[in-house]
């Protein structure tokens, strides 16, 4: 059984930064598409971030220059790096797996998703 846990999330002003983590059970990232989403009250959940197993990345316009998406593959942990945060930024963020080497920024693709984690900027 997949299981991702997310941390690090919490308050900041705007224009502070924060370091999301992902860590996993039962698997290795190797092989796997992982990403971050976020969604917004009321929202659909949206791309963030996403990483293919051989370190590919892509970005949301939104936060593209602003958030930098990584893995460790020796730990098995995913991060995303937010920098110059927004009050629009707020939302909850979620880390998501994808047996699959190849990535998509789609929700509908993702099959293991981790409890979420909340970010709250302030001004």
């Amino acid at each position: 059984q997949v299981r991702l846990v997310e941390s690090g999330g919490g308050s900041v002003q705007t224009g502070g930064s924060l370091t999301l983590s992902c860590g996993a059970s039962a698997y290795r990232y190797s092989g796997f598409c992982m990403a971050w989403f976020r969604q917004f009250p009321g929202k659909e959940r949206e791309a963030v971030a996403t990483i293919d197993f051989d370190g590919v990345t892509a970005y949301a316009d939104s936060v593209k220059g602003r958030f930098t998406i990584s893995k460790d593959n020796a730990k098995d942990i995913l991060y995303l790096q937010m920098n110059n945060l927004k009050a629009e930024d707020t939302a909850v963020y979620y880390c998501a797996a994808r047996k699959s080497g190849t990535c998509y920024m789609q929700k509908e693709v993702f099959g293991h998703w981790g409890q979420g984690t909340q970010v709250t900027v302030s001004s």
